[in-house]
């Protein structure tokens, strides 16, 4: 049996774990440090509680050669909170609207956040990777995205 695909990226962020937990489970948030790049988002829906579900299109920016695993220009998520543990641990589990097989599946990314010296360590791990989505595109989004994150809230 195949061991599941986990990509993961970590970063140090000058904020208390609550400031960003806070900022984690808010919507419209997330529309501003999710995207990685130069994509935007749009939160549809966001239900912030175990078992809660929340759909998010990412957009990529016009005139860019891009292959949306939704569309042309988009990839569409729907998420949903599978554990909620405050300011230390939330785990979600996330799906492509895509009729490509190569990015179906359901991905589960679980979000650490470890108090350290400086701020809060944060770790990104997403297991269960769809095939269509290499290590190391993986990896630069995620870095990305901790860059947004710490942006949003330093």
């Amino acid at each position: 049996m195949n061991e599941p695909t986990a990509h993961t990226a970590s970063r140090t962020i000058l904020a208390t774990p609550r400031a960003i937990f806070r900022i984690l489970l808010d919507g419209e948030a997330m529309a501003n440090w999710r995207p990685p790049a130069d994509m935007t988002a749009r939160v549809e829906h966001f239900d912030p509680r175990p078992g809660g579900r929340y759909r998010m299109v990412l957009v990529y920016p016009d005139g860019s050669v891009s292959h949306g695993k939704s569309s042309e220009h988009e990839d569409v998520i729907d998420g949903r909170f599978v554990e909620i543990f405050p300011d230390e641990r939330l785990v979600e589990e996330v799906q492509f609207e895509s009729d490509d097989p190569r990015f179906q599946g359901t991905m589960t990314i679980t979000t650490l956040l470890v108090p350290v010296r400086d701020g809060t360590r944060l770790t990104i791990t997403a297991t269960n990777v769809p095939p269509g989505i290499s290590e190391s595109d993986h990896r630069t989004g995620m870095e990305a995205t901790l860059r947004n994150l710490a942006n949003f809230v330093e």
